[in-house]
C-alpha cells in the first residue's frame, strides 16, 4: 500500500524513509487537517476519491500508520457494506511512505478539506460533528477530477463483474 503523504503529514510522522515511487490509481493521498484546534486525518483513493475523514486524531495513532489507515478502511468499507477487501490486504500489505504525486487529487481534496471544514463549523464544533454522516456525504459528492462521478459509485462498479 502506498501513502503518499502532503508535508504536514510527513513532518508528524517522521518516516525513516520517504519512497520516490511513480504515482499509480491504487496510491492512497493523506492529508493532515486542523480543525477546532484538533488534528484531523483525511485519507483519498487516487482513483475512486473515496475517502475517509476521521476528526480528533493524535500523534501517537498516526505514526502506527498501518495499522491505524487500515482499520480506519476497514470500518469506512464495512460502513458501505463492501468487503474490506475492496482495496485490498492493507493489513498484510507493506506500507510505503511517498510524497504527493498528483494535483488533480489534492485538488479535490482541498475541496473536500473545505467542506469538512464547513461541516464542523454549521455541527457547532468538531466536538458535536457527526463523523458518519461527513464520511458518507464526502462520498456521494460529485468530483469533477472523475468525470463528474460520485466516488462510491466508482467503487461499486469496480466491484462489478
Amino acid at each position: 500500500m502506498v501513502l503518499r503523504c502532503t508535508k504536514k503529514l510527513l513532518d508528524v510522522l517522521r518516516p525513516p524513509e520517504v519512497s520516490a515511487l511513480e504515482p499509480c490509481d491504487e496510491d492512497w493521498y493523506a492529508n493532515l487537517l486542523v480543525l477546532d484546534r484538533r488534528k484531523c486525518l483525511l485519507l483519498t483513493h487516487a482513483a475512486t476519491l473515496f475517502s475517509v475523514f476521521e476528526s480528533d486524531v493524535r500523534v501517537g495513532q498516526l505514526r502506527s500508520t498501518r495499522e491505524f489507515v487500515s482499520g480506519l478502511l476497514e470500518r469506512e468499507l464495512q460502513e458501505e457494506s463492501l468487503p474490506t477487501d475492496t482495496f485490498g490486504d492493507t493489513w498484510s500489505e507493506a506500507l510505503v511512505v511517498a510524497k504527493t504525486a498528483d494535483r488533480s487529487v489534492l485538488g479535490c481534496m482541498n475541496d473536500m478539506a473545505f467542506l469538512a471544514e464547513v461541516a464542523v463549523g454549521q455541527s457547532g464544533g468538531l466536538a458535536s460533528l457527526d463523523d458518519r454522516a461527513l464520511n458518507r456525504w464526502l462520498r456521494r459528492n460529485i468530483n469533477s477530477a472523475q468525470d463528474y462521478r460520485r466516488p462510491i459509485d466508482l467503487v461499486r462498479e469496480g466491484l462489478a463483474p
